[in-house]
């Protein structure tokens, strides 16, 4: 189970941007950036949120998007209305070492939105303490 966790809070982004608040355009996006790092896409999942109960219907509300690896896994959260995006990379290292990959899926994805200010965090996962 040795591998890479990687973490992005994205802060102040574009709220025009379609990847924003279009699930289809998140959607292309995250494809085109996991085959473009030489990743493998199995399923996917991309839900946009109802506006809240008297909340103002002009307010753009965001996306979840999960696209489920053969390597392990990618998670999206977009909350246009505060102008911020949370990333998730996990790839597995059995057998082959992904971390270039993870590294260049998470900067594929970071420079879509934009962002004024970036949080990035890393977590070996699975190793075995000597």
């Amino acid at each position: 189970m040795h591998g890479l966790h990687l973490t992005a809070d994205l802060r102040d982004c574009p709220v025009g941007r379609a990847v924003m608040t279009e699930p289809e355009a998140l959607r292309a996006a995250c494809l085109a950036a996991v085959r473009a790092t030489g990743l493998q896409p199995v399923g996917e999942l991309f839900h946009r949120f109802a506006p809240a109960p008297g909340a103002d219907a002009a307010v753009p509300v965001g996306i979840t998007g999960v696209v489920l690896l053969a390597e392990s896994h990618l998670a999206i959260h977009t909350w246009p209305e505060i102008a911020a995006v949370t990333l998730d990379v996990y790839v597995c290292n059995f057998g082959v070492d992904n971390s270039h990959r993870a590294h260049a899926l998470l900067d594929l994805l970071i420079a879509a939105f934009a962002p004024a200010g970036i949080e990035r965090h890393a977590l070996n996962r699975g190793e075995v303490a000597a």
